[in-house]
């Protein structure tokens, strides 16, 4: 199918075009960009008139569970630790198959109707987040956390195993990576483990990291070490790395992080929500530390809106540094975009408008009072934009949302949801 947007204001974040560019066609075949320019004149299968609307990459959420829509407000009055242990753990034990579908099929919904259009997800019974994706069509990298707490965490690894043996390679919007839940609820020899299926992979490593204090304090006593950062040097040197939250990590610590091919996903709704502080995102992007943004679970980030992510994360800096120079608005987009890809180690195929790349695409409409006067765009994107301002969405080619209308039927999966809240609260 081929699919011609018309006079769009386009917002590419593709480092060898200008930020910002007036009445753009973009040509898209199949799953793919094909052309980008003005004037287009080939016949399409659909045309979108753009006009007066702002067209730019499908935003990448890099630390995510999504299948805990169904946990979301269930915080109020709870450190992290109490909340996990119990609130979180114990309902969890009561999920089904079916449940982990329709919690992870709400979520969809929820990126879709809010401009994400690519999610690196961590949970366990990931085959029924992966059918959930593939039904709704939304772009995902996911897992089968690895944990060992229990000491069980050989049977994790092997659901890994099995899940990589069945998904790799197998659909255009499904990757995978090594997912360890923690450094705090696994040891020495099982981080060895999930390392080395890593390699055997070539996978990318996705990791809670120093997300408060305890957790620092937990793994010092685990392993013996001055600091947590001790331990992304001794084992994961050679490996990609996302570390999600990174809030508990000193300056000389972010110093010595810049040696390894290390990836920051930033969640600072979820870290003020559980209390655990502010990272320190002026200090990363100086020493040249790749940051990108989450929103964690629902749990803990309330929603899976990236836009007020974006918010929150330029707002808390200026704040905290008494500076309202830092991280200009251009840089926040960048974060929500091809950071995200370079993180996920996609960004060859999606992050930015590119010739080439594959059409994960958003139409934002800022024919509203919140918006308007436009005299920044990308302030505008950053402070004012809602996910309810995104029109359409294109994942992989294909119109998921147009006009604010899904295919998907919202009604029975709100239904399923409530049952399944109802059924396993304690």
């Amino acid at each position: 199918m081929k699919i011609l947007i018309k006079n769009a204001t386009l917002i590419s974040m593709d480092e060898n075009r200008e930020k910002i560019e007036k009445n753009i066609d973009i040509l898209i075949e199949k799953s793919i960009i094909s052309k980008i320019g003005k004037n287009i004149k080939e016949k399409a299968d659909k045309t979108i008139d753009a006009s007066n609307k702002i067209i730019m990459p499908g935003l990448i959420n890099t630390h995510a569970h999504i299948s805990m829509s169904i946990f979301r407000e269930t915080l109020e009055g709870y450190t992290l630790q109490e909340w996990l242990n119990k609130k979180i753990w114990p309902m969890e034990d009561k999920l089904t198959k079916e449940d982990i579908y329709y919690s992870s099929k709400l979520s969809c919904i929820e990126m879709i109707k809010t401009g994400t259009t690519t999610v690196n997800d961590m949970y366990f019974i990931a085959e029924e987040t992966i059918k959930a994706a593939l039904e709704t069509k939304v772009r995902i990298q996911t897992t089968r956390t690895l944990i060992d707490t229990k000491k069980d965490g050989n049977e994790k690894i092997k659901e890994l195993e099995d899940l990589i043996r069945k998904y790799r390679n197998k659909y255009d919007t499904i990757t995978l990576n090594v997912g360890i839940h923690s450094f705090y609820t696994t040891n020495p020899e099982y981080i060895k483990k999930c390392v080395e299926i890593s390699k055997k992979y070539n996978l990318l490593i996705h990791i809670h990291f120093c997300e408060n204090k305890k957790e620092v304090e937990d793994i010092k006593k685990i392993y013996g070490v001055n600091s947590p950062v001790e331990l992304i040097q001794k084992y994961f040197q050679g490996s990609h790395v996302i570390l999600a939250h990174a809030v508990k990590i000193s300056k000389e610590d972010i110093k010595k992080l810049t040696k390894q091919k290390i990836y920051i996903s930033h969640c600072p709704i979820s870290n003020l929500k559980l209390g655990c502080g502010i990272a320190n995102i002026k200090e990363l992007l100086e020493n040249k530390v790749c940051v990108t943004l989450g929103t964690d679970g629902q749990g803990s980030g309330s929603s899976l809106d990236l836009f007020e992510v974006m918010k929150y994360t330029s707002l808390l800096q200026k704040g905290i540094q008494e500076n309202p120079k830092v991280i200009p608005s251009y840089e926040v987009l960048k974060m929500a975009t091809i950071n995200g890809a370079k993180a996920l180690n996609l960004d060859s195929e999606i992050g930015s408008i590119k010739e080439g790349k594959k059409a994960d695409i958003i139409i934002l409409n800022l024919e509203d009072v919140l918006t308007k006067p436009i005299n920044n765009i990308f302030s505008q994107i950053v402070y004012n934009v809602k996910g309810t301002n995104v029109e359409t969405v294109i994942i992989n080619g294909e119109i998921i949302m147009e006009n604010r209308k899904l295919k998907e039927s919202e009604e029975k999966i709100y239904k399923k949801v409530e049952e399944i809240i109802k059924r396993i609260e304690i």
